[in-house]
């Protein structure tokens, strides 16, 4: 992990992440719409889509804490977190699973670490040094 003041918090903001997300995952896909069969024709059409997108922000999340010779062990642990929400989505009756969440899971993962290497890497460190300054006094509104 990077040199964070605030690691411990920063982790358990993860934590909050991936189980926002593994909720989110396994609860009904329909429970909220009043349409469900038009609901269920358009969530088909972009499930890999939220995947995909989902990944990403996970990917820039982590990365943003780690260094970049870390973002292997990044991806291997989110790949293996999409295989956890596959295999309990297909424990559960509403919803199924499939190989290609696991693609676009993976795709999205490569795209948010190439995002993180390229220009958000070590985000966190710069949110803590831009909170240090609004802290201080220092800076100027």
């Amino acid at each position: 992990m990077l040199p964070l003041r605030y690691a411990l918090h920063w982790r358990a903001a993860g934590i909050f992440l991936l189980l926002a997300v593994l909720a989110g995952a396994l609860m009904p896909a329909v429970w909220f719409w009043e349409d469900r069969a038009g609901f269920l024709n358009w969530f088909v059409n972009v499930d890999k889509w939220l995947h995909g997108v989902t990944f990403v922000v996970l990917a820039v999340w982590f990365g943003g804490q780690y260094r970049s010779d870390f973002y292997w062990r990044i991806g291997v642990g989110l790949l293996l977190f999409g295989v956890l929400i596959e295999v309990c989505q297909r424990m559960v009756t509403y919803r199924s699973a499939e190989w290609f969440d696991l693609v676009a899971d993976a795709a999205g993962i490569a795209l948010g670490l190439i995002i993180g290497r390229a220009w958000l890497g070590g985000w966190s460190l710069r949110v803590e040094a831009w909170l240090g300054g609004r802290n201080s006094g220092d800076a100027v509104d």
